[in-house]
């Protein structure tokens, strides 16, 4: 009887999101169109004359491209007590995000824009029981590993991750089978939690499970030891998987090992600024771009957003095959709002996508988000006031070694090495939790252990430029990368001396 009914409001919600899928141009001209109607009497909308803006080309004339740092102002207003800043009235949550340069950022999410975030959710499970027929897993337990919905406060409204913040919203429906207790939940220590969610599932019968890899990654190997047995032995009805925020691709491998078993995969692309897309088909590549959800979408080609006047165009100018960075204006308030993602569009009719990465290089196996200018000053502050001196780094995520928790990998070509490596190191990654909100967590939540310093032979980035046919030049090695293509190499240099 449940499936027959999942299967019936899978139908309605799929047919109902063709309106907007066969007709996006128009969906995001009404968007804009409800977007400045709600916010023209706001602060922002009186600063940037919202009430004479009438189509995308007077809106881009209007609203210059802010980051979090271009947009703080404004938030450092609703943080003071006053509403009607950014959108009508108070958000009712922030969202509590990694900053790169002020610490802490602080996402506003409205009541307008809360709903998104669980709806989009929600239709993606539906489409894909629509697309595939299979609903066997509303009959079982559904967990997603995610963060505590315990919430603090900041200026009087509720602050929290996204995902704990999320947690508040479970659809009635699912309460009986949302796994783990709300006391569990709640659970700080990431490690802690962990093992007190293996003692809840064990004896349930799972069938979705979901979340960051990195963390499912942890919770099946959690299983595997405990019970000596593969995750689909444990679980023999387990056959989704729901995963966003990171590259699955690296995992994939592992995870196939873990689970004994190939199981069906749901990609979504969440953020605190907003719920964009989830993968509608099984067999076809991409994620659908969301237009129902109080979004404007703008996009500016990667190798334009340097520029001091790059291209900003609308859904219905862009093409497949080019990387953009990704630009929002929302129902939480965020408007020109870049948020440092790249995204490249695969189909445009309906239009799909696939993220590419970060406007920058970064590290994001974990979730962290680790930017170039984090490692750097992380690296100037522990090699401070000391003889050390460096030649050349790059940083990457180890994300399945040989023994022990995952951790990012410094290699690093000395020109005068630390007499104490342990403390060289112990401070470098003291640097790093200071750099970056969501490192900390990971490392103080025992996701990540300490970083590891792993000395490159004299001149092996300079043979490993070689190598690739760039040496010289403006040539420069990647501070960082979200692969171990670089890190690989230069080991292999190192092994083999040159």
């Amino acid at each position: 009887m449940k499936e027959f009914a999942a299967k019936l409001f899978a139908r309605y919600v799929v047919y109902k999101n063709k309106q907007w899928i066969n007709n996006p141009i128009n969906a995001q001209k009404e968007t804009l169109k409800y977007l400045l109607k709600q916010a023209k009497n706001t602060q922002f909308g009186k600063d940037h004359n919202f009430d004479t803006i009438a189509n995308h080309e007077e809106f881009k004339q209007q609203i210059p491209i802010r980051d979090y740092e271009g947009i703080r102002p404004y938030i450092d207003q609703i943080i003071a007590g006053k509403k009607d800043v950014l959108w009508p009235g108070k958000p009712i949550y922030f969202s509590k995000t990694s900053g790169t340069t002020s610490g802490a950022k602080y996402i506003p999410i409205t009541k307008e824009s809360m709903p998104t975030h669980i709806e989009a959710a929600r239709d993606a499970l539906l489409t894909y029981i629509h697309t595939t027929g299979k609903a066997s897993f509303i009959n079982g337990k559904q967990i997603f590993l995610q963060g505590s919905p315990t919430l603090g406060e900041k200026a009087g409204i509720a602050l929290g991750r996204l995902s704990g913040i999320v947690a508040h919203y479970v659809p009635s429906y699912l309460q009986k089978s949302r796994m783990p207790s709300w006391e569990t939940n709640c659970i700080e220590d990431w490690e802690e939690k962990v093992e007190a969610i293996v003692q809840e599932t064990l004896p349930e019968e799972m069938t979705l499970i979901g979340g960051i890899p990195s963390w499912v990654q942890m919770y099946f190997e959690k299983i595997n030891s405990k019970t000596k047995k593969k995750v689909s032995e444990v679980f023999p009805k387990f056959s989704l998987f729901v995963y966003g925020g990171v590259n699955f691709e690296p995992y994939r491998s592992v995870f196939k090992n873990l689970i004994g078993k190939q199981v069906d995969t749901i990609e979504l692309f969440p953020a605190s600024e907003g719920f964009f897309a989830y993968q509608d088909q099984q067999n076809k590549e991409g994620l659908l771009l969301l237009l129902n959800n109080g979004i404007f979408y703008e996009f500016i080609p990667v190798d334009e957003f340097g520029n001091e006047n790059p291209n900003r165009y609308s859904l219905a100018e862009v093409k497949e095959g080019i990387n953009y960075v990704l630009i929002l204006s929302t129902t939480a308030g965020l408007w020109g709002y870049n948020i440092g993602d790249t995204v490249r569009f695969v189909s445009t009719s309906p239009y799909r996508l696939v993220v590419t990465g970060r406007v920058k290089h970064f590290i994001s196996a974990f979730g962290e988000h680790v930017i170039g200018k984090e490692v750097e000053t992380a690296m100037k502050q522990a090699t401070a006031g000391t003889n050390i001196r460096i030649n050349e780094f790059t940083v990457a995520p180890q994300v399945a070694p040989k023994e022990g928790l995952p951790y990012h990998e410094w290699l690093v070509e000395f020109d005068d090495a630390p007499e104490d490596f342990s403390a060289f190191t112990k401070k470098l990654d003291a640097a790093m939790e200071e750099q970056n909100i969501y490192y900390k967590d990971l490392i103080q939540g025992n996701v990540l252990r300490q970083l590891v310093v792993t000395p490159v032979i004299r001149n092996g980035f300079q043979a490993y430029m070689k190598s690739i046919g760039k040496l010289g030049g403006q040539n420069k090695v990647p501070r960082l990368s979200n692969d171990r293509k670089i890190a690989d190499a230069l080991i292999n240099l190192n092994a083999n001396g040159k």
